[in-house]
């Protein structure tokens, strides 16, 4: 039996989707098959290439976009953290996104952009509960930190109509926070890595990610995949890369018996792992993170592939990630990633040892915060799962892998 190589599997592998990209019959027969097959699989592009096309496009779109909002003095670079310029910065990320995401689809023939994880059932509820267990996830973690000693609460920070005036600002922003990473990474990541990935890919990439970090911090150069998602960092800090070491690790055991025994559907999990422990990377850019921290962006993250694969679609992940940013940031006025926003409801601070408080880092710096997503996964699986969406297809996908 043949190992997948990238682009072998079938769209259909987690859920169901538009007819599938089929390769460009022209290009068939005008390219020398061994550089054709470098290129296409059975199922059109290889997933490789369709993440390096819609990589360059994403940042070219970007770079363009952000351009001319600030040659049209909309944004400022220098500007500060708030909600307002939050907006704005996510607005020109989701509009990279949607052109770049729009490009890849109709190069590969696909007539929707919902097929990269948006077409499965019930998409309002699963963002309306999504949204209620984003708010009751973290606010069950404050809860526990304020009762424990760890945090403190101040006084209302806000009063008469800025109250409903930066909950719109910060509800808003935080909305493009959830399209714009659930998109990325949810979507268009997972998506494309589960038609064309195998454990030894998917081992691979993640090995790439961890060497990237070992050698940036050990000062030997600026960090290759730093400098393509991070732009150039002088080191991510022996601390937040250990939360990358440590996700890399966890996701690997159950990857590899997933590989030795061949289960159906074992190229969404593979992939998870990939975005999960990517997911966990980019959030070394972020100065105040610990490795906690780290470590619980790779766990949402998992938490959020679980999610597609238990409701069919990113929907519930769109929304828990949108309202576990406004809740901890906007409601609970609480440090996010080492950073206070300014116009938040309530005001919060840290108390005693990071360790269990979060310190500078907030409350996702917590050692509790894994224990609140452990929680949220649970529940996710044990509300979804009898009821998850028949994946059509994932035997024909399991089989491509074997």
């Amino acid at each position: 039996m043949r190992k997948t190589r990238t682009g072998d599997r079938p769209d259909s592998a987690i859920g169901p989707q538009p007819a599938t990209a089929q390769p460009p019959e022209l290009l068939s027969e005008i390219m020398p098959q061994t550089i054709y097959r470098v290129f296409f699989g059975p199922h059109g592009l290889r997933a490789g290439w369709s993440l390096v096309i819609f990589y360059v496009i994403f940042r070219f779109l970007v770079r363009a976009i952000g351009e001319i909002f600030v040659d049209a003095q909309v944004v400022n670079p220098n500007s500060t953290y708030t909600a307002g310029v939050s907006i704005l910065v996510e607005l020109i990320s989701f509009l990279a996104m949607l052109g770049a995401a729009a490009a890849v689809a109709l190069s590969e023939q696909r007539r929707t952009l919902l097929v990269y994880n948006l077409a499965g059932p019930r998409r309002t509820l699963n963002s309306l509960s999504g949204l209620a267990s984003g708010f009751l996830a973290i606010s069950a973690l404050i809860g526990i930190l304020a009762l424990g000693g760890w945090l403190q609460f101040g006084p209302i920070a806000l009063s008469g109509i800025a109250i409903l005036k930066y909950a719109s600002l910060w509800g808003c922003a935080f909305l493009l926070v959830g399209c714009v990473e659930e998109g990325l990474f949810r979507c268009y990541m997972q998506f494309t890595l589960t038609r064309g990935i195998n454990f030894w890919w998917a081992l691979a990439a993640v090995a790439a990610l961890c060497l990237d970090l070992a050698l940036r911090n050990a000062h030997l150069h600026a960090g290759i995949a730093a400098a393509l998602v991070l732009n150039l960092l002088p080191g991510a800090g022996n601390g937040g890369a250990l939360g990358v070491y440590a996700a890399a690790l966890l996701g690997l055991p159950p990857c590899l018996v997933l590989h030795l025994t061949k289960k159906p559907g074992e190229g969404f999990w593979y992939a998870a792992w990939v975005t999960s422990t990517f997911f966990g990377f980019i959030h070394t850019g972020n100065s105040g993170e610990n490795w906690i921290g780290i470590f619980a962006a790779s766990m949402v993250g998992f938490v959020f592939c679980v999610s597609v694969w238990v409701t069919g679609s990113a929907w519930w992940a769109i929304g828990c990630h949108a309202a576990w940013d406004w809740t901890e940031t906007y409601f609970y006025g609480t440090a996010d990633s080492g950073i206070q926003a300014r116009g938040h409801f309530l005001s919060t601070s840290p108390a005693g040892n990071s360790f269990w408080s979060g310190g500078a880092d907030g409350p996702e710096g917590s050692v509790l915060v894994l224990v609140v997503l452990l929680l949220l996964l649970v529940a996710l699986v044990a509300i979804y799962g009898r009821k998850r969406p028949i994946l059509v297809g994932a035997p024909a996908a399991a089989s491509a892998a074997n």
